[in-house]
């Protein structure tokens, strides 16, 4: 099974989303795709029937995710490390049903000049204030500037660390185009969220291409448990 994707296709060094941990079932007798079904049965003392038919397991998932019934897909979790510009990152640490360690800046000086190059320039959308729609025409020249920018900051950065400066106050000068990179655990539910409010088309496309990362992924985990989340949607 797949690990590890790349949001920004492989010609992009940095950008990754990598499966790290998931939950695992020891014993045998029943698969980790089955836990919502199973969870949901102890209700009514019959969880001994999970793993019987598989139809009925899959029915009663789609049940559940349809009629809002989700707290049974909070027993899967799964662990991914994730490399993303800051920007980026900034709005996915929005979700906050995630558990979050960051890569510190204070500490290394690692992450520092590596840089997120768009695939494309986009216009500011009138009608929406956060959106963007079309292309700009100077594609070349916009990458131009940026890449000039991001020359200036680092040799900036290293100047001010020459002087004696702390790199706690040496990475202020930091363009959010920097990659940065932590670790995020969630269960499935908060995992589907996270997916269904950042896949959709009102998202910015840079975390889109994670988000779609992130399902593929899960998919690949767990496919009945997910599919009976996203037929929600």
């Amino acid at each position: 099974m797949e690990q590890i994707k790349y949001p920004y296709g492989q010609q992009d060094p940095y950008a990754i989303v990598e499966l790290i941990a998931s939950t695992s079932m020891h014993g045998g007798k029943y698969v980790v795709d089955q836990m919502p079904a199973l969870s949901a049965r102890v209700s009514h003392a019959a969880s001994g029937k999970t793993g019987q038919d598989a139809e009925k397991d899959k029915k009663l998932m789609d049940y559940l995710a349809q009629h809002g019934h989700l707290t049974p897909f909070e027993h899967q979790s799964v662990t991914f490390k994730v490399v993303l510009p800051l920007f980026v990152a900034r709005e996915w640490m929005r979700h906050r049903t995630q558990s979050y360690n960051e890569v510190s800046m204070r500490y290394s000086s690692d992450p520092i000049g590596k840089f997120y190059y768009p695939q494309a320039w986009r216009m500011q959308a009138e009608s929406n204030k956060q959106s963007s729609v079309g292309l700009v025409d100077d594609q070349r020249g916009c990458t131009e500037i940026l890449k000039q920018a991001y020359e200036n900051a680092l040799e900036t950065y290293k100047k001010l660390l020459d002087k004696g400066v702390c790199r706690e106050q040496a990475r202020l000068i930091i363009p959010v185009g920097n990659y940065t990179e932590f670790y995020a655990t969630a269960n499935l539910r908060n995992w589907m969220n996270f997916y269904k409010l950042r896949i959709a088309s009102d998202a910015q496309w840079e975390i889109r291409q994670y988000a779609d990362c992130i399902g593929q992924l899960i998919k690949d985990l767990w496919p009945e448990s997910w599919d009976a989340l996203q037929k929600s949607l």
